[in-house]
């Protein structure tokens, strides 16, 4: 933070702080405290670190302390290594055996990580990881297994719960910030949930976590088999998209917990009535699309790996998998993200396949592409490794969009209409899918009269078992009546649109012209009605506003 020592000393002496909180600054906070422990300012200063301890953060950190750590209580990573030059990394690849993977140990958004096939790629990817990174891990790679990530709160009388689990679209090899991911987990059976759920628990009380983290997963398809791949110390971007996915204040709560709060004192800020020591009960799915803005760099490779590139998100809720993904995508606004698949001459086979071995930023268009084409979602899986339920998801709403095209707006039933609404498709989609290409407000107008209409829902993270008094909403045509009371007459408030998915220079400012929006029309006396769908940001805060 800050460029001379005698800076941060005098500043220091200036301020006093009785304490400081590592694990809300990101990964510069995280690395930003050790480096103030390890040189001795903080006791100089007599400075108390509050919640998870600088200990805590290395042993989670380090690469080879963190799998010493794991190994105290029979949990394991990948097989691995870790090296701190790149001859020590050769020589652990060639122990490991090709294709092998490197991470970087302190870094932020898999700075530095890959898949290396060969002693080429490992001489490369390490040169480039150890000028970022002072360690790298070297590792077996299981490209192909599921990845998987459990949000986890613990305060300091060892209260434990997990708070949202989320599950990877694409399989190990495509970094959490650049794949789809849907919470809570759709493809684990009831055995492999608690599994990885009491793995979670048991390994975040033994490293001392003091507030909130994050642990990721790869899971073998064919097995029970798993590795830890990594614990985050910190409120991260999936900690973000877990906040708003369940409606769990996981910063506030953090934040609570750190100054020495416990969980069962604190309320659950949903109910109004139970504490904060519960774990959310969801009957709805959240899917998150990341959002690229690789057009605007010249050379710039529209591949996507383990390294992440997207420069943000959105977050559609729905009450099926097919509605939630199609709202997301619309939302991530394809017009200016390019939705083509990129750089395509022809419709050729032999493209399509090397399109889905090598997953871009377009690798949902190349699926639905594929799925066009009449390739099978066993030869899609072969290809991609993504899980055969996803794919038969997307298969479904091809052929419901197939469906479409053999009627006209007079013949379409009401109830294809309903089930197209179910399955997340829009009134224009529908239009164009239609013979003699109808238009989006005739197709609005066609379906108000057959009743088709959607309802207005609750984030109530207890699915119904205790009364929510949140104002958190979501709509969905998979239902039959609204959880909120509307105005009959009167005024029903102001409505504030967000800024919509991050791009690049311009999201932190039109956030806050939304936020100001809202708080100036609350002092002016006027309701207000927020739509967002992006979990980052502070208009997607529900005490924000009346309604959200």
């Amino acid at each position: 933070i800050f460029d001379e020592e005698a800076s941060l000393n005098e500043w220091l002496e200036n301020v006093k702080p009785d304490g400081i909180i590592l694990s809300m600054g990101g990964q510069t906070g995280l690395n930003c405290g050790v480096e103030l422990e390890q040189s001795g300012i903080l006791a100089k200063y007599g400075v108390q670190v509050l919640g998870t301890s600088v200990q805590s953060i290395m042993d989670t950190e380090d690469r080879d302390r963190f799998s010493d750590k794991l190994n105290e209580i029979n949990e394991s990573m990948a097989p691995s290594i870790a090296v701190i030059t790149v001859e020590d990394a050769l020589n652990a690849a060639k122990d490991i055996g090709y294709p092998c993977m490197i991470r970087s140990a302190y870094a932020l958004g898999g700075l530095g990580s890959g898949i290396c096939a060969d002693e080429n790629e490992m001489m490369d990817m390490a040169s480039k990881a150890l000028a970022t990174s002072p360690q790298i891990l070297v590792e077996k790679s299981m490209l192909g297994w599921k990845e998987l990530e459990y949000e986890v709160v613990r305060d300091r009388a060892d209260n434990c719960i997990t708070v949202c689990n989320m599950e990877n679209f694409d399989a190990l090899g495509v970094h959490t910030g650049d794949s789809i991911v849907v919470a809570p987990s759709q493809t684990l059976s009831n055995d492999e949930y608690h599994m990885l759920r009491e793995t979670a628990i048991k390994t975040v009380r033994h490293m001392g976590i003091v507030g909130e983290c994050n642990i990721q997963y790869a899971l073998n398809p064919f097995s029970k088999e798993y590795c830890i791949i990594e614990i985050n110390p910190r409120l991260s971007g999936s900690s973000a998209l877990a906040s708003k996915a369940t409606g769990y204040p996981l910063a506030f709560v953090a934040a609570k917990l750190a100054l020495g709060h416990e969980l069962p004192d604190l309320k659950n800020s949903v109910t109004q009535s139970t504490t904060a020591c519960f774990e959310p009960a969801l009957d709805y799915i959240v899917t998150k699309v990341p959002r690229w803005d690789l057009s605007k760099f010249d050379r710039v490779s529209r591949k996507i790996g383990s390294a992440m590139k997207s420069v943000g998100e959105v977050m559609a809720i729905g009450r099926t998998f097919e509605e939630s993904l199609q709202k997301a995508l619309r939302m991530v606004d394809p017009s200016v993200q390019g939705f083509q698949p990129h750089g395509w001459e022809e419709d050729s086979a032999e493209q399509l396949e090397t399109s889905l071995t090598q997953p871009s930023d377009t690798r949902i268009n190349i699926l639905a592409k594929a799925l066009e084409n009449g390739m099978s979602v066993e030869t899609i899986n072969h290809y991609t490794a993504i899980d055969p339920w996803f794919l038969y998801k997307l298969e479904r709403i091809n052929k419901i969009g197939y469906a479409l095209q053999q009627f006209n707006l007079k013949s379409l039933p009401s109830s294809i209409m309903l089930q197209t609404k179910q399955a997340g498709f829009s009134d224009i989609q529908i239009a164009e899918r239609l013979q003699g290409h109808a238009t989006e407000d005739e197709v609005r107008e066609l379906r108000k009269n057959m009743n088709v209409k959607p309802w207005v829902k609750q984030i109530d993270t207890m699915a119904g078992e205790f009364p929510a008094a949140t104002n958190y909403l979501y709509t969905t045509y998979n239902g039959s009546e609204h959880d909120v009371e509307f105005p009959e007459h009167g005024n029903g408030g102001k409505m504030v649109l967000g800024s919509g998915a991050y791009r690049i220079g311009s999201s932190v400012e039109f956030d806050w012209c939304s936020v100001a929006a809202i708080r100036t029309l609350r002092e002016l006396g006027h309701k207000t009605v927020v739509v967002n769908y992006n979990p980052e940001t502070v208009s997607t805060d529900y005490d924000e506003c009346d309604r959200l």
